[in-house]
Formats: C-alpha cells, structure tokens, sequence
C-alpha cells in the first residue's frame, strides 16, 4: 500500500530557487503520480487504469481552483469537491474552499437560501495539500448565526473578536488555512441555494498580478504532489476498509482521520463491496427515530463517485422509498433490478459504499446480503417498492434536472 507520508510536502515541493522551470520541468514532476498505479484495488483492468488516468485530470483541474483563484489576502469561494470534482463528495453536497490565515479579519456576507443543511469547517490543510490532512478545528451550522427575516447574514472569522462587534464570530485558531464551505441538498433543484461572498478586511483592496515566483512554488506544489497525493489518499482508504474486513460489510466511523472535527455531528457507516457478475447485494438498515439527514452513495474502486447526475448512484431520505416495516432496503447492482431504490453502480463489481447518519438519536449498523440475482425477488420484502421502465426514466430525468439546478461552481 503507498505511504502517504513518502510524498514530499507542499513546503517540501515548493522549495525552490524561485526561478522558473521549463514547462516541461513542470510537466516532468506530475510522472511521480504513475506510482500510485501498484496501490489500485480489486480487479485489474485497462479500464481502472483508464479511470485513474482520468482522476488525475480532474485532481488537475481542481487544484487549480484551490491553488491559483485565490489567496488569504484576497479569498474567494473555489469550487472544492461537486459532481465534475468527484474524489468521494457526498452527492448531496456541494462544497466550496477559500484559503485563509490565521492573522486576517474575514467577513462572510450572505443570503441563507432554503437548503437543508449549510455549515463552515475551519482548518489546516485541506485533503491533498498537505503530507496528511490538517486537524479541523471546528464546524459551524449557518442555522446557528444570527440572521434578519430575509435569511441575510454576516459573520466575522478572526482570531480575536473585533472591538466593538457584537454580532456573529467565528474565532480563528493558529494555524487556520482554509475555511469549507458545505451545502446540503436534500430535494435537488427545488431548494434554494445560499448566496454568499468572502472578504478579508485586513487587506490592501486591490489584488496584485501574480508574480512569477507564486507562479512557480503553486505550479511545482500541482503538479509536484497533489495530484499524487490525492489519489494516494483514495486509493489507501479503499485498500484499508478492505484489509480491515469491511468487505460487504459495514463499519461505523467518525472520520476523526480524515480530519473531521469532535464538533461534526455526523457518523458514516462504509464498506467495500464486491459482487459476482450473477450476484447482487441487498441493503437493509432500521432509520433513525430522529434524524436531520441520512444517505448511501456508490463510488467506484478508486474512490470515485459512480456518475451522479444521469445514474442513480446514491440516495438520500427525501428520494428514498420506504418499506411498509419503517426499513431501507436498496438492491446494489451492476443492473437494473427494477427496485425504486436501486443503487446503480454503474457496471462495477468492487467499490465503496458510504452513508451518513446526521442529527441521528442513534446511528445503527446497516447489513448487506450477497444474492444471486434470480433469486432476488424472492429475497426481498413483500412490500418492497418496484419501479416499472416508464418511472424509472422519468426519475432519472428529475434527478437529472434536478442535479443541474443546483448551484455547483
């Protein structure tokens, strides 16, 4: 399995003269990313090669965002983790990232919107831009910050409270880098989107051109190391949650390594799965008395969102069906059960399974059963929902449009 702590820093890659390389300099540190190919998990294939070539154009363009649009003079809220970014975001969220640090005076003005849940995660290196991810210092629900009728808001991050301010704050600790925005959708396209801006107050108001040594120590930190190092992050959760056992069956973690905060009210239940070309697998799982938000995704088997928009590669508990007893069952295939709450994985055989149980009284175990699909329906609830060719489509296509509706970018 790679180790992640043999990938050299962001400090350590950036560690440069400060004199340009050739372009084909830069191009030369993005061959390191071809060792992550030994660590791929499940069946081999040139098509799992093709997908993790794939992933490390993505991971390209998405450090972009995260490395040049902004900076913590002058932030902006960068595209993170959404349906094109697919490194394992939940389907539901969208999530956006602006470089801070700890001695700026930001202010986040807004409109709330009518999504379920909003919230910030302030922290130190953000997945990929460090050796390991930072600690999260803290989460913060926008439903918890003072408004007016019209859902507007302002919220001041800062070290120390300003003199004088007496509204919203959200203290800073040393070494804040980052502050995440996430936005939850529970009915896609029908809720209405937070609008919000990012300033820092402490700050000259015009933003300089790039020079060309900022230039360099972003492009040798891109090309250098996160894009290796984010596929090497999910690669290696992949290969534990196998090596620990978790194979068709889930574990319950808080994700305390990946750097989520005591703060963060959720708990995700994950496993590998694996299934034979005749076989499916039958999710069950009791739902919480209460709950704020719950859901089950399907990503490939390097991490990948199994494509969202136009597959139905996961559910939440506003588009799932329930059975008559109060359970959720879900048939994972590589084919269409004809079941309404069918987990599309979108013809892989090996993967993950990830739910999250959030504002839960109790977080339960869910169980999955390897069938064989002629024996499917036999295995089943009596009252489990089916779902004819005709509504099948035309759930696609509200999810579908739906997915577009939202705010993503």
């Amino acid at each position: 399995m790679e180790n992640i702590s043999n990938i050299p820093s962001t400090d350590e890659i950036s560690a440069g003269d400060g004199s340009l390389l050739t372009w084909e300099g830069y191009v030369d540190l993005l061959r390191s990313a071809s060792d992550v190919e030994i660590t791929i998990p499940g069946p081999q294939g040139d098509q799992i090669r093709a997908d993790l070539y794939r992933q490390f154009a993505m991971t390209l363009s998405q450090g972009y965002f995260l490395y040049f649009q902004s900076d913590p003079m002058h932030p902006e809220w960068s595209p993170c983790w959404n349906s094109v970014f697919l490194a394992q975001p939940n389907p539901d969220d969208v999530y956006y990232y602006a470089p801070i640090e700890d001695s700026g005076v930001y202010r986040v003005v807004g409109e709330r919107g009518t999504s379920p849940i909003v919230n910030f995660t302030v922290g130190n290196y953000l997945w990929g831009l460090g050796t390991e991810p930072g600690p999260a210092f803290g989460d913060f629900e926008l439903d918890k910050m003072e408004m007016d009728d019209q859902g507007n808001f302002e919220i001041i991050f800062s070290m120390e409270r300003p003199e004088g301010h007496t509204g919203n704050w959200i203290p800073l600790k040393p070494t804040s880098s980052y502050i995440l925005l996430r936005q939850r959708s529970y009915d896609w396209g029908r809720e209405r989107d937070v609008r919000i801006a990012i300033e820092r107050l402490n700050a000259p108001e015009v933003k300089p051109h790039m020079a060309k040594e900022v230039i360099d120590k972003h492009l040798r930190q891109l090309f250098g190391g996160y894009v290796r190092r984010m596929s090497s992050l999910a690669l290696e959760w992949v290969n534990r949650t196998s090596d620990q056992g978790f194979v068709n069956k889930f574990n319950i973690n808080k994700y305390s390594e990946g750097g989520a905060s005591a703060s963060w009210p959720q708990v995700y239940w994950e496993c590998v799965y694996e299934f034979a070309e005749d076989e499916a697998l039958i999710l069950e799982t009791e739902i919480p008395e209460t709950h704020k938000y719950w859901n089950i995704q399907v990503t490939d088997a390097i991490w990948n969102q199994v494509e969202m928009v136009y597959r139905q590669s996961s559910l939440n508990g506003h588009q799932a069906r329930i059975d008559g007893d109060g359970k959720f069952r879900a048939v994972v295939s590589a084919t269409d059960p004809g079941v309404a709450n069918w987990l599309d994985t979108g013809g892989s055989r090996y993967g993950m399974l990830i739910g999250r149980w959030y504002g839960c009284n109790r977080h339960p175990t869910p169980q999955l059963r390897k069938v064989k699909l002629a024996d499917l329906e036999s295995q089943l609830s009596g009252d489990t929902p089916l779902i004819s060719r005709q509504e099948r489509a035309e759930a696609l296509r509200q999810r579908r449009i739906g997915a577009q509706l939202r705010r993503r970018w």
